[in-house]
């Protein structure tokens, strides 16, 4: 059973991918919105007030993620009580989690999303989950959600991620990854993607400029005009946010896109992603061998993922609108530059999450995955 939230697209990407490796090996797989498991009205409630900060008053959430996410001193395992409780709404969902764990009677629990992990590790903590259960943590940067003592295993996608994981919780943890099709590594050598932007571009060389599936981000448009300005093609990857698209459309040597399907296609296709929130877009850059420049990003968790992707080495980070323009001029042009970042980036890749659930499973190694090919 794979427990997702349908939060922007970021979980759900890594649940649908970790289900597909599952069922390639031979598994049952039930995919599961955790938000369905809260009181009717309740997880529709918290996705409209997530995307609402996030996209209209950024610093309250950033004080949100402050009080009640932001992690404190590095002292391990702490009792709750020092701070706000991050897991209150966990209780709200574990009766029918646990109906529907009777119902359809899995060997495992793999959660992608920190809700899902705080529910789960508080009934295996009570007794009342009998179920091994994992928690693929999608962040570089791990906050208090999502760090429950009672989970069995944590996946992680950078060591450094799994040492904190291990130190707060006491848990067994691993760092495989990231969770990205492997269509990213390898990309297809044809396509539409490099005539229509060969054809946007008169010669320049397209920048990606990420926004997530909901179209967030600080300063968009004139990060887009400055890149255009020096010579690059920016195309503003613009979600499901058809009135940012709407604007971009009026920007001279810009190239606004809607959702785009064909992400592997666009990604072999450019030269650069400019991302502002460590998630999903950046690891499938990194898995494509696209240099990744961080750059203004979102408030909270966005923030802190970016800044250590960039000091785990495997992307770049950019302080201003100078740095951001002096790092595209550098890792666009091929040479040893841009070769040493995207090797760095791809090395995070060094495990399959998919065969380390099967494992926990119990399942026998003739029945896991196509598992333990990293790089993917």
């Amino acid at each position: 059973m794979v427990l997702s939230a349908s939060m922007g697209a970021g979980h759900d990407t890594v649940a649908a991918e970790l289900a597909r490796r599952l069922r390639a090996a031979g598994h049952d797989v039930l995919v599961r919105d955790v938000l369905t498991l809260l009181p009717p009205g309740a997880g529709p409630g918290v996705r409209s007030f997530y995307r609402f900060t996030v996209r209209h008053v950024p610093r309250l959430y950033e004080l949100i993620y402050a009080v009640f996410l932001a992690p404190g001193p590095a002292e391990g395992p702490a009792p709750r009580g020092r701070r706000p409780d991050v897991s209150p709404m966990a209780a709200l969902a574990e009766r029918r989690l646990g109906a529907l764990v009777t119902a359809w009677r899995p060997d495992v629990v793999v959660s992608t999303f920190h809700l899902a992990g705080q529910i789960t590790g508080r009934m295996r903590r009570r007794g009342t989950l009998n179920v091994p259960c994992a928690v693929f943590v999608t962040d570089f940067a791990l906050h208090r959600a999502w760090l429950e003592p009672g989970n069995d295993l944590y996946l992680c996608v950078s060591e450094t991620a799994a040492e904190t994981a291990r130190a707060r919780t006491g848990c067994p943890a691993a760092a495989p990854g990231p969770v990205v099709p492997r269509a990213f590594r390898d990309p297809p050598a044809s396509g539409p993607w490099p005539a229509a932007l060969a054809r946007a571009g008169g010669g320049r060389p397209p920048v990606l400029l990420s926004a997530g599936a909901w179209g967030v981000g600080d300063a968009l448009l004139g990060t887009a005009e400055a890149l255009a300005g020096h010579g690059f093609l920016p195309v503003l990857l613009c979600g499901r946010d058809e009135r940012l698209r709407r604007r971009a459309t009026r920007l001279r040597g810009v190239m606004p896109l809607g959702w785009v399907d064909d992400m592997p296609g666009l990604m072999g296709a450019a030269r650069l992603l400019v991302d502002n929130a460590a998630g999903q877009t950046s690891v499938q850059a990194l898995a494509a061998r696209l240099p990744v420049i961080g750059y203004r990003p979102i408030p909270g968790h966005g923030a802190v993922g970016v800044r250590e992707m960039a000091a785990e080495g495997l992307t770049v980070y950019a302080s201003g609108l100078g740095e951001l323009l002096a790092q595209a001029g550098r890792l666009v042009p091929p040479g040893p530059e841009r070769d040493r970042q995207t090797e760095r980036g791809a090395a995070v890749f060094r495990d399959d999450a998919a065969r380390l659930v099967a494992e926990l499973a119990g399942a026998p190694a003739s029945a896991q995955s196509e598992a333990g090919q990293p790089g993917a």
